[in-house]
């Protein structure tokens, strides 16, 4: 019809100008051909999109919710992005002689958009195709999803998911030969030509691009995952092909420390590794932080002493009590549930998305051996194999992808981060303010209630020095007469060895054998119950504080902490005759204590005390007890009823 058409005017003009005008014509009619095939499959393909973003995926619902994020993807933005350009197309009819022109520059706008939203789609498409034919195994659940399909897209047959799940990448591919058909119709002298030629040769960069980001991420899928292999996984992994490779990175890696072959420098990536493993870094001493928090709130609330009987009546007790009882129930157990779900949980998944860019950058270190190695091979004998150029592309598509998103990865694991510490914040402010409100009615029947806070700090540090300061002279008293304290015998034949450890590294240094040692390491020592050592280092090289490097007087090594105990030398009988005439000076001046003795009977704890009155010095003080162990032997009970007398005294 068209060529009829075109017949037609070519003999009503029967001229020269009229037969030159009739391929302009018709390439005019092609143009708007091409046009209008543009705008009506842009329109038929947004319909589809929101029918699988509506109508599919809602009648999905017996997926999970996972997998249909997988297989639809970023589609509620690839919608957003068409619906702006149809419009825009849309729109441009109204102005027919700057159609093609508002076309091209309509494209050169939205081709970063639709770069971004179709690369995001394309890298997770070979993921969906794999849930694909995982549904395929199950007939039930396959006949499910095909049903709904067809009920809502008859046209898509038998293929159902397959069929939907390819649209957006034959869109993407197809926008550049819309354009470039669109080109061929559109007159080289024309003002819109050279729109179209840089509109058509971006949207072909748009599908090269999106090509190249599809591959990087396959690739990193690849390196990416941590797998945690036994020993023997690994060993079964190792063939002459992984052994030769490695072989060769290590040759290239110590043929670069001995300077022989040049390092290749890349000052951008080492900035970005840097900051990246800082960010690491604060991660994982964050989550150690926490996880001991969280230990050290599971021990406090454990420990509940208003459940034990204080033998104090009435008064503030009481109100400390019913407190701490309910925060114990209540408040505490809350904010650690709320601690563990929006801090420790979040902060887990946080170290755990890490760990893929760390193996990531550990691998770009193997690739970047092969890439040097293949370079020097270049040079020297300027060609290389197959395997050696795509070893060379796969450090490129390494590089090139950490580049690119290894600072929009720091850049959100900053701020999630950000966001759990900010999060454990606040749960520590609406614990304080928990704390308080539930306070609220016990503080007012305190005694204390109505001081002001810089008074009632000076009343607590008053009543601690005191206390601490009785407590240390009842320490001091409590030592004055503690029996020594009991050591191992002494192995036959060690007083010599003994003396040299103790004129060499002095009594406070000396340690005896609790149980016999037997040494598992090279450096471990086998030692016998009742030996003495010296202490050299009270931790390994690790900082292990658990093992210490101690001297036999013939060999050093390290033992266990736990199976030494400080050696208590015993004064030889000169030294003791020397030190008996001033302690019964001593004795002169000091009188001495009334002993309180009882009968002897079956005792379960051995003690013997003097009493001393203590007079109060304020009503809620309670008569004390001062208890200095001698050597006599009274029964427990027999002390207690001493006791009960005395205060009744």
């Amino acid at each position: 019809m068209t060529d009829h058409g075109a017949d037609e005017l070519s003999s009503r003009t029967g001229s020269p100008d009229g037969e030159g005008r009739v391929p302009e014509e018709r390439s005019l009619l092609h143009q708007s051909l091409a046009v209008r095939e543009l705008i009506d499959t842009e329109v038929s393909y947004l319909h589809v999109l929101q029918l699988c973003a509506s109508d599919i995926r809602s009648h999905l619902q017996q997926l999970p919710q996972g997998d249909l994020d997988v297989l639809f993807s970023n589609i509620d933005d690839i919608i957003k992005v068409n619906s702006k350009l149809l419009h825009d197309l849309q729109e441009t009819a109204a102005r027919e002689e700057e159609q093609v022109q508002l076309i091209g520059n309509l494209f050169l706008e939205f081709q970063e958009e639709l770069e971004q939203v179709y690369k995001v789609y394309c890298a997770s498409y070979e993921q969906a195709l794999l849930l694909v034919e995982t549904y395929r195994k199950e007939p039930q659940l396959q006949g499910e999803i095909q049903d709904t399909i067809e009920a809502v897209l008859p046209q898509a047959g038998r293929s159902g998911l397959s069929f939907l799940l390819v649209i957006p990448l034959q869109r993407i591919t197809k926008y550049p030969l819309l354009l470039q058909k669109i080109l061929e119709n559109t007159l080289p002298d024309a003002s819109a030509y050279p729109v179209l030629q840089r509109a058509t040769s971006a949207l072909q960069d748009v599908v090269t691009n999106i090509n190249e980001y599809k591959r990087r991420k396959e690739v990193a899928s690849k390196y990416t995952k941590v797998e945690q292999l036994s020993l023997w996984e690994r060993l079964a992994r190792i063939n002459t092909h992984t052994l030769s490779k490695k072989t060769t990175r290590l040759s290239q890696l110590l043929k670069q420390e001995a300077g022989l072959v040049p390092k290749t420098e890349d000052k951008e990536f080492d900035d970005l590794e840097e900051s990246f493993h800082w960010v690491s870094l604060c991660v994982t001493e964050l989550k150690n932080n926490v996880a001991a928090y969280l230990g050290n709130l599971e021990a406090f609330l454990r420990f509940r002493p208003q459940e034990y009987d204080l033998d104090i009546p009435g008064g503030p007790v009481v109100q400390y009590c019913y407190l701490a009882r309910d925060l114990q129930l209540q408040a505490f157990p809350e904010f650690k549930q709320r601690l563990e779900a929006l801090v420790w949980q979040p902060l887990c998944s946080l170290a755990k998305a890490l760990a893929g860019p760390q193996n990531l950058i550990k691998k770009r270190l193997d690739k970047l051996l092969d890439f040097e190695r293949v370079q020097e091979k270049l040079l020297e004998v300027g060609s290389m194999t197959y395997e050696e150029e795509a070893a060379r592309h796969m450090y490129e598509a390494l590089n090139s992808l950490l580049v690119a998103e290894l600072p929009q990865f720091k850049q959100l694991a900053v701020r999630w981060l950000g966001q759990i510490l900010c999060t454990f914040v606040t749960l520590q402010t609406d614990l304080a303010k928990q704390v308080l409100q539930r306070a609220e009615g016990s503080l007012a029947q305190l005694p204390h209630h109505h001081v002001s806070d810089p008074a009632f700090r000076k009343l607590v540090e008053d009543a601690l020095g005191q206390t601490g300061h009785q407590l240390h002279s009842f320490q001091q008293n409590f030592e004055k007469v503690l029996l020594p304290p009991t050591t191992q015998p002494l192995l036959p034949g060690a007083e010599r060895e003994v003396q040299a450890l103790l004129s060499r590294y002095g009594p406070g240094k000396l340690y005896q054998v609790t149980s016999n040692i037997s040494g598992s390491g090279t450096l471990d020592l086998t030692l016998p119950r009742g030996h003495i050592v010296a202490l050299l280092q009270d931790k390994d090289t690790k900082g292990n504080s658990s093992r210490w490097l101690v001297d036999t007087g013939g060999h050093r090594g390290y033992v266990p902490a736990g199976k030494l105990e400080l050696y208590h030398v015993v004064p030889r009988e000169e030294e003791l005759r020397g030190q008996a005439k001033p302690h019964r000076d001593s004795e002169r001046q000091t009188p001495e204590p009334t002993l309180a003795l009882v009968p002897s009977v079956p005792a379960v704890t051995q003690v013997s005390a003097t009493l001393t009155s203590f007079k109060p010095m304020s009503s809620p003080e309670v008569c004390i007890m001062e208890v200095i162990c001698l050597r006599r032997v009274v029964g427990l009970r027999e002390l207690q009823q001493l006791a009960q007398d005395h205060t009744a005294s």
